[in-house]
């Protein structure tokens, strides 16, 4: 599944592309957010180096992912990021990831919107069947956008995360493009 580095997605308030080398500063700046790497479970000391790193390989095409930015249309600022990625053609399904930067961009439908968005592109360009994705149970807000989207609990992976001296459960979900089809038309 060799991507095309054109890959432009307009939507209503939200625009996904493609990372570039000039999104340096912006994307090392959303690598910086506590609160989006708490509710995403990531560790790591982000620096410019391996940001750049990072940055030059998923701007190449890869065969197992796709990595796009969330830019707001209004002010060009990039905001988040979701990826397909994990992606199997055999038994045509994938993972999916979204990530959004700062309290001032959550709960505005921007997470929706790109979801809903990267969904579309998995099951209708890739022609995904499965496409699945873990979420923290410390999240309610993503779970709930989650199911609302037509996106189905499978399981719990318990005490899966050990942070701030806690374990936390891991939900397991997934949607099978009839389901795709049944909500959201094809």
């Amino acid at each position: 599944m060799v991507q095309d580095h054109l890959i432009r997605i307009e939507g209503k308030a939200i625009e996904l592309r493609y990372v570039r080398v000039t999104d340096l500063d912006a994307y090392f700046d959303f690598l910086q957010d506590a609160e989006m790497l708490r509710l995403t479970g990531s560790r790591g000391d982000y620096t410019r180096e391996s940001t750049e790193m990072w940055l030059q390989k998923i701007s190449q095409a890869n065969e197992d992912r796709l990595d796009l930015i969330i830019v707001t249309k209004d002010s060009g600022e990039l905001i988040g990021e979701v990826v397909l990625n994990e992606i199997d053609p055999v038994n045509r399904s994938a993972n999916i990831r979204i990530g959004i930067k700062g309290t001032e961009h959550r709960g505005k439908g921007y997470g929706t919107e790109a979801m809903m968005h990267m969904l579309r592109y998995g099951f209708e360009v890739f022609r995904l069947h499965r496409i699945h994705l873990g979420v923290y149970s410390f999240n309610p807000r993503a779970i709930h956008v989650y199911e609302k989207i037509g996106f189905r609990r499978e399981g719990v992976l318990r005490d899966e995360l050990y942070m701030n001296g806690k374990f936390h459960d891991l939900i397991l979900m997934s949607m099978l493009e009839d389901e795709y089809r049944a909500l959201h038309g094809a």
